[in-house]
């Protein structure tokens, strides 16, 4: 079955650090576009980070471009996202994602995303 697990929420202050990690099991996924996404309290759901299956191509929201950083290690299934300089409006649940089809996604729409993590929550404090 697949399965995507993210790890490395938790509590931060703001301007502090983060790392989340997305592992991913029950295929290859080195041939597909791997990303990040987020739901505050009361928001919808936003795309946050992308990656191509290379990883040679990224992508970023508006919001958080020059502060995430999203990098893959296909060898060990393995999605990361660097968060530095954290505001309190990041605090959300982040959801790991996986395309279904091979260049299906566009980001940063959700559409052609059939894999989904369970998410794990990041609260920035003031």
């Amino acid at each position: 079955q697949v399965q995507l697990v993210e790890s490395g929420g938790g509590l931060v202050q703001a301007g502090g650090s983060l790392r989340v990690s997305c592992t991913a099991s029950g295929r290859t996924f080195s041939n597909y576009a791997m990303g990040w996404f987020r739901q505050a309290p009361g928001k919808e759901r936003e795309f946050v980070a992308g990656i191509s299956w290379s990883g040679g191509s990224t992508y970023y929201a508006d919001s958080v471009k020059g502060r995430f950083t999203i990098s893959r290690d296909n060898a060990k299934n393995t999605v990361l996202l660097q968060m530095n300089s954290l505001k309190p409006e990041d605090t959300a649940v982040y959801y790991c994602a996986s395309e279904g089809q091979t260049g299906s996604w566009s980001p940063p729409r959700p559409y052609g995303m059939y894999y989904w993590g369970k998410g794990i929550l990041v609260t920035v404090s003031s």
